[in-house]
């Protein structure tokens, strides 16, 4: 049994799960298909708090949800795929997929085009470019800038806090371009340049010039990006 807000608006045929979730204002563009078991617009943690603290009788908690959140917006030819939660105040772009048990926070933008795969957590307050691709399980923290055509690979992590726990968050900003490899790890604050390369398994811990290839644990220089392009198109040239 799923819930439809009487705010949410559908700008165009769509298609909706009878399990789908739709809090707040949510806003969904034509032809965008919502999964089975997809939550959008779950309130942020501050509005449960309001809810708990006015607690009275009880009362259905999907109208109480509904009052509390503002909703989001989703663009068209959208495919959110079964239980992806999505938090109020986020943005999904036009021609966006996200796998299974993908978690977005609130205010987070997903520009035109990119793709998040399943189980991967995007922790709120994030912006996500056009063309972006996110393998599975990847862990993104707020203040995190990814901006165009950027491919970030399976359990990808980045993070926020030099010296957990403390009270200063540092985003991680990653240029257009640039590839994450597998089970890489970026520390709070730092840069990928644009077009660099972090190869798979590298914990980096300082800024990563544009068009360099690091690697290893802390990550150091080991190639450009034009050596690493004439790689790949060997390598692609081999039958299998």
């Amino acid at each position: 049994m799923g819930y439809v807000s009487p705010r949410a608006k559908f700008l165009g045929k769509i298609i909706l799960s009878d399990s789908a979730i739709v809090y707040g204002s949510t806003v969904i563009g034509r032809n965008s298909i919502i999964g089975d078991y997809v939550v959008l617009g779950f309130p942020r943690r501050r509005g449960l708090k309001s809810l708990r603290d006015a607690f009275s009788v009880m009362k259905n908690v999907y109208e109480q949800y509904d009052s509390i959140s503002s909703g989001v917006v989703i663009g068209e030819n959208v495919v959110i795929r079964p239980f992806t939660v999505v938090y109020e105040g986020s943005h999904i772009g036009d021609n966006v997929e996200t796998g299974h048990f993908v978690l977005i926070r609130e205010e987070v933008e997903v520009g035109e085009g990119s793709l998040i795969g399943t189980n991967t957590i995007v922790d709120g307050y994030a912006r996500i470019g056009r063309n972006v691709r996110i393998e599975s399980g990847v862990y993104i923290p707020p203040k995190t800038i990814i901006e165009d055509n950027v491919f970030l690979g399976p359990h990808a992590t980045i993070t926020n806090d030099k010296y957990p726990v403390s009270k200063r968050l540092v985003g991680v900003t990653i240029r257009r371009g640039a590839v994450i490899g597998a089970n890489s790890t970026l520390i709070a604050g730092v840069e990928i340049g644009e077009e660099a390369v972090v190869a798979a398994g590298s914990v980096v811990t300082r800024n990563v010039p544009p068009r360099t290839v690091v690697a290893g644990v802390p990550a150091k220089p080991i190639a450009s990006r034009k050596e690493y392009d004439e790689k790949k198109k060997a390598y692609e040239r081999i039958e299998s």
